[in-house]
């Protein structure tokens, strides 16, 4: 097995399901010879030709137009938005159009796409690169939406991403791009969307994050006495939820903190609180709590890092659920 990166895990994937799979195609701005604005794709047009990995204008409704035509044709498009915020542009075909398909043709047609977005904080980026927002496109039925955090987990979900045949939205923590390696089998497997990873074992206290939020849980985890033992739920798929492994958790330890990057309004921290509270309700000792963003704009990098939520917050968070 390779020592990989994020990146790499996801460019590993991508490399074998175009090899395995003529119909997959890549498009977006800057995806070709410069390999994307994070190098995710460096390598591709040179092995299979630019007929297979388009350079777009800087068009992003346009992008996810031609995607959706292309899904539609019987093809199997990978688009990339170069960062989250641009997916703005976008809205109406991935709303409108690539979510709706199925519904509208009743299964005669089924839009297999899947959008890479660059998602989160943290990386000193300027306004519109640096947001999180997964629960805007969770509330939009006909979508299902991941977000990985590990290189073994990105390379698994994106297989299974790409041959789902309804469209996927693949958020990639930008923040854990290349800080993070780990072991990633060169052979393919796939990781079933929809289903929670359960990273550490507890009984005190349930944790439920995702994405790049997962390391900065363990950094909080770790500074914890020895004698409190908390269990921690990466998502991995924020649509659709696995709702039973919170509840399950949630049922043995009575509580429960979530965690995320995205503003606390309406966030999805809201949703899995109201989860827990209607499977879970005879067995909190307390309320759940959130730690999140700021209901404000993400701020520049002076103040990025203390709009995000960080170990100190989140043990706040977790010793205060405790103490309840």
């Amino acid at each position: 097995m390779a020592n990989l990166t994020l990146v790499q895990a996801i460019n590993l994937a991508l490399v074998q399901e175009m090899e395995a799979d003529e119909s997959v195609v890549l498009l977006g701005e800057d995806v070709g010879l410069n390999g994307g604005v994070f190098r995710v794709t460096e390598g591709l047009a040179q092995r299979f030709g630019d007929h297979r990995v388009q350079n777009t204008p800087l068009d992003e409704s346009g992008i996810l137009g031609a995607a959706v035509g292309l899904a539609i044709a019987g093809m199997k498009p990978v688009p990339e938005i170069q960062f989250e915020g641009f997916l703005g542009p976008a809205y109406d075909q991935i709303v409108n159009h690539a979510a709706r398909f199925r519904n509208r043709t009743r299964g005669a047609i089924t839009i297999p796409m899947t959008l890479r977005v660059p998602v989160g904080g943290g990386i000193h980026a300027p306004e519109l690169h640096s947001d999180s927002p997964e629960a805007i496109y969770t509330h939009s039925p006909g979508l299902k939406i991941v977000m990985p955090c590990t290189p073994y987990d990105a390379k698994g979900l994106l297989i299974s991403a790409i041959r789902d045949p309804d469209p996927v939205i693949f958020f990639e923590p930008k923040r854990v791009y290349r800080a993070y390696r780990e072991e990633v089998p060169e052979d393919e497997y796939t990781i079933p969307i929809g289903q929670a990873k359960v990273v550490s074992e507890g009984d005190d206290l349930t944790v439920v994050t995702w994405g790049a939020s997962v390391f900065q849980c363990l950094e909080a985890l770790d500074g914890l006495p020895e004698d409190v033992s908390v269990e921690l739920i990466d998502l991995r798929t924020i649509d659709p939820i696995d709702t039973d492994t919170i509840a399950a958790s949630v049922e043995k330890t009575g509580r429960c903190v979530v965690v995320h990057e995205a503003p606390m309004t309406a966030g999805l921290g809201a949703e899995i609180s109201a989860r827990v509270q209607e499977r879970c309700f005879l067995h909190l000792q307390a309320p759940v709590q959130r730690v999140t963003g700021f209901d404000t704009i993400m701020p520049y990098y002076k103040l990025e890092l203390e709009y995000m939520p960080d170990a100190n917050r989140i043990g706040k968070g977790i010793r205060e659920c405790l103490a309840y």
